[in-house]
């Protein structure tokens, strides 16, 4: 990756101050997927795509009881394994991409998530963005910040960034922050488009206004 231009005395100190407000607002911040392993955590990732964090923990409470080993997926039937996502959106593709990940991570990585982004993007449905999250929250390796609805949103509303696309917002960011704070910039921004400013009512006196890009 090229070397990233480090940001001007103002740009530091305004995001300075953001990073401290909410890390005022959330000084814990932890991701709201629900698991109890890695493999597990992958799952809930892909299944979040276009889908709220709080469905897919709806779906997961009932599928990580049916499904509680690697191998489990590794044998599941694809028609059935769809009808126990569907709730999710774009349950045959979610299927498909978990069930073959299941098969690479068995027969590839000894049944163990890989802990490289080059690796992690070998399988089904991972991306970039799915590459970061499963890599920061499972293993605490920090290479990027995951770029979601929520980021991408609040980052242009805050004059983080004035691009649409995620890999390029992700850029602008990772040139701003630091990089001890990539994963909890991700989950605080999460916690706050939640909490303070959904997309469709974010009131204009929220808690952060002050950043708010003109």
């Amino acid at each position: 990756m090229a070397q990233l231009v480090k940001p001007n005395n103002d740009e530091k100190k305004r995001v300075q101050q953001l990073l401290r407000a909410l890390k005022k607002l959330f000084p814990h911040p932890k991701i709201a997927l629900r698991h109890s392993n890695n493999w597990e955590l992958l799952v809930a990732v892909i299944l979040s795509a276009q889908c709220t964090d709080k469905m897919v923990n709806k779906v997961t409470a009932k599928l990580f009881k049916k499904y509680k080993t690697l191998n489990d997926y590794v044998h599941a039937k694809r028609p059935v394994f769809e009808r126990d996502i569907r709730p999710t959106g774009f349950y045959r593709n979610k299927a498909k991409n978990i069930l073959a990940s299941a098969k690479i991570v068995k027969k590839k990585h000894g049944g163990k998530v890989p802990n490289a982004m080059e690796e992690l993007l070998t399988l089904s449905g991972v991306a970039h963005k799915t590459a970061n999250i499963v890599l920061g929250n499972a293993f605490g390796i920090v290479e990027g910040i995951a770029v979601d609805t929520h980021v991408k949103r609040l980052s242009r509303r805050f004059g983080l960034t004035k691009e649409q696309n995620p890999e390029k917002i992700e850029k602008d960011l990772m040139r701003l922050l630091p990089k001890k704070e990539w994963l909890k910039f991700n989950l605080r921004m999460i916690e706050y488009g939640r909490n303070y400013c959904p997309a469709r009512s974010c009131p204009k006196d929220h808690p952060l206004h002050k950043f708010d890009s003109p």
